[in-house]
């Protein structure tokens, strides 16, 4: 069991907290009793625990992933695969279904190990997610905290449609597909509003309108009846315009702002998921590298130029902007949640600092969590990384850690499995 009933303090700490205005505080101590923060003081432990001197490292809150596909790995390939074919498989009996929970496992565990101490899923196979959860949060598998959505809800031809997606045809439908859903008692439902890069028929096109308003109104209502909030994929400004207006709580990636979108996530208190990550592959990388076509570079350009604007306008309005790599996506690994950070500095001129608050303590309030987790507080979860540089100087100290800390069970150096191919490439974009 992955439980942990010790008491200890770290010490000698550079204390990084998560806040929002956030400076580095030397010499502190983080005393943990089982799974939670007990005490944070400055100076030497108090008497009675045992004490673990980190020299000065830089103690700071687990990173928080809001957007997480389980089932992909995102190692590249040549050629696409079918994921209808796929699901049909890993769902087509009980030992196929316990290898695809397996397989979930490993990628969970390995955000972990990158220093992702809770994950948001937004799209998976069957109920994988909610098992996957259930069995973390009883400390039976190494994995992070998780807020999973299980399967989301599309349209015939629709983002994921069949795979990760059921099909609805109607509004009835929709809120079926909820009901049912629900059943496993997710924490979150996602729709699939829009298209997207590699759904779009023309240049200049990603995100087409798939699923209808009356739809998405149907859906909304039948989540937040049964107490859950709803995200969705959109990657246009119309898609935005009809998510919000319709009841959706969160826009996952996004697309170009105007006033009126401004006005409908200041007015429905929704917030934005920012995901970089995916888009950069298809706009930056050359196609002899990404195997994308030239009408998916194309839009990913549109997408990534989309999503970039919508977080610099929403910063600027006061509308929330979480983190999200998108996890799943070609290049996109379960390790690498950091560079989601790099980005958002690089890319939307924010601070380090504000990244890491956004990546912590936002991202944890976002997803509801932010009693639970997301700062260094007494009397939060013990959910903490450790590593030996300043990330607040280069966000990429964060790449190799000397410590995961998940509700007070540590892994000391943890090393997740990477891909050389994928860092290479990544890279050049640092």
């Amino acid at each position: 069991m992955y439980q942990n009933t010790e008491k200890y303090a770290l010490t000698n700490c550079t204390l990084l907290d998560g806040m929002e205005q956030m400076q580095p505080r030397t010499g502190m101590c983080v005393c943990i009793d089982g799974t939670r923060i007990a005490q944070v003081v400055a100076g030497n432990a108090p008497a009675g625990w045992r004490t673990i001197d980190l020299g000065g490292a830089y103690v700071m809150p687990g990173l928080i992933n809001l957007h997480v596909h389980l089932p992909a790995s995102g190692k590249p390939k040549k050629k696409a695969s079918d994921p209808k074919k796929l699901v049909k498989l890993i769902t087509s009996n009980g030992l196929m279904r316990r290898i695809g929970v397996k397989m979930c496992e490993g990628y969970a565990k390995t955000e972990l190990l990158s220093g992702v101490t809770t994950i948001r899923t937004v799209g998976g196979v069957a109920d994988f997610d909610t098992t996957i959860r259930d069995l973390s949060a009883a400390g039976k598998i190494l994995a992070p905290r998780i807020a999973a959505s299980d399967m989301a809800v599309s349209v015939p031809g629709g983002h994921m449609a069949g795979s990760l997606a059921y099909e609805a045809k109607t509004p009835e439908e929709a809120a079926a597909y909820v009901e049912k859903i629900a059943e496993a008692k997710p924490d979150l439902i996602k729709l699939m509003i829009t298209g997207g890069v590699l759904d779009a028929e023309v240049v200049g096109e990603p995100g087409v309108l798939r699923m209808q308003p009356e739809l998405v109104k149907a859906a909304c209502d039948k989540a937040h009846a049964l107490g859950m909030n709803v995200a969705a994929h959109v990657e246009s400004p119309e898609g935005v315009r009809v998510a919000l207006e319709n009841g959706v709580d969160s826009i996952e990636h996004g697309a170009q702002p105007d006033e009126e979108i401004l006005r409908l996530f200041r007015e429905r208190g929704a917030f934005q998921v920012a995901t970089i990550s995916p888009a950069l592959p298809y706009a930056l990388f050359d196609r002899s590298v990404s195997h994308a076509t030239y009408e998916q570079q194309e839009n990913g350009k549109v997408v990534f130029d989309g999503i970039i604007a919508l977080a610099k306008a929403n910063l600027a309005n006061g509308v929330p902007v979480g983190l999200g790599t998108d996890t799943g996506c070609p290049y996109i690994t379960h390790y690498d949640m950091w560079r989601e950070l790099y980005y958002y500095v690089k890319y939307c001129g924010v601070t380090p600092a504000f990244a890491l608050y956004s990546a912590t303590l936002l991202n944890a309030r976002l997803a509801g969590l932010g009693n639970e987790t997301g700062s260094i507080e007494e009397g939060k979860a013990a959910d903490l990384i450790v590593c030996d540089r300043d990330p607040l100087a280069d966000l990429s100290a964060l790449r190799t850690l000397r410590m995961v800390v998940r509700q007070g069970w540590r892994v000391e150096n943890p090393a997740p499995k990477k891909m050389p191919e994928v860092e290479r490439e990544l890279d050049r974009f640092l």
